[in-house]
């Protein structure tokens, strides 16, 4: 019979999820998981596996927590075009935070792995796809009453809004001024 597990696991997958977060699948070596956790090498390792599935777990963790706040945000009360701004403008306040953050770990797991790790890939559209149907599903509801035009498909609008909102992610890891990312906002909104 084993030893019975003696960490909490939510607080050990959030601590992995930061650190690849901030360093990227490759800059992550299982030293720095492994010090990030408290935890030894091969307790890690026993417990979560090696290093990739730590990763797939990671990014699993991410769509718990970081997607989940997206999602409901995006399907409480209120007027539409406010939920996308407040969307947007909690992305901006992340992002320009102090210190700044790495960006969206989706994002970046995009960029890293998901054309090289089917599994990756899975995960990352798993994201992307509850973000969008999220998005279709407001934007179809400000159709309905009239905030939203109707003079474009509510699929064409989601795909719009997404690239602001996801091209405003990028833009802030490059050029971290807030004025600027604003008027990516109104911009994108004043086009529903």
């Amino acid at each position: 019979m084993g030893r019975p597990r003696k960490f909490d696991e939510t607080r050990v997958l959030t601590a992995i999820m930061n650190v690849f977060w901030q360093r990227g699948y490759e800059g992550t070596s299982t030293r720095d998981l492994a010090d990030s956790t408290g935890m030894g090498l091969s307790s890690l390792s026993n417990a979560f596996g090696d290093k990739r599935q730590l990763y797939l777990r990671a990014l699993r963790r991410y769509y718990e927590t970081h997607t989940a706040v997206q999602t409901e945000l995006l399907g409480r009360p209120g007027p539409v075009k406010d939920r996308l701004r407040d969307l947007m403008a909690q992305a901006i306040d992340i992002d320009l935070a102090d210190p700044p953050s790495s960006g969206c770990l989706i994002i970046n797991a995009s960029v890293e792995m998901a054309n090289t790790d089917p599994e990756v890939a899975q995960e990352v559209r798993r994201h992307f796809t509850t973000v969008e149907q999220a998005v279709h599903a407001a934007l179809t509801e400000g159709q309905r009453s009239g905030e939203i035009t109707r003079e474009r498909d509510a699929t064409a609008l989601t795909h719009h809004v997404l690239s602001s909102y996801y091209g405003l992610r990028v833009l802030a890891r490059v050029n971290p001024d807030r004025t600027a990312l604003t008027n990516v906002v109104d911009t994108a909104l004043s086009q529903l």
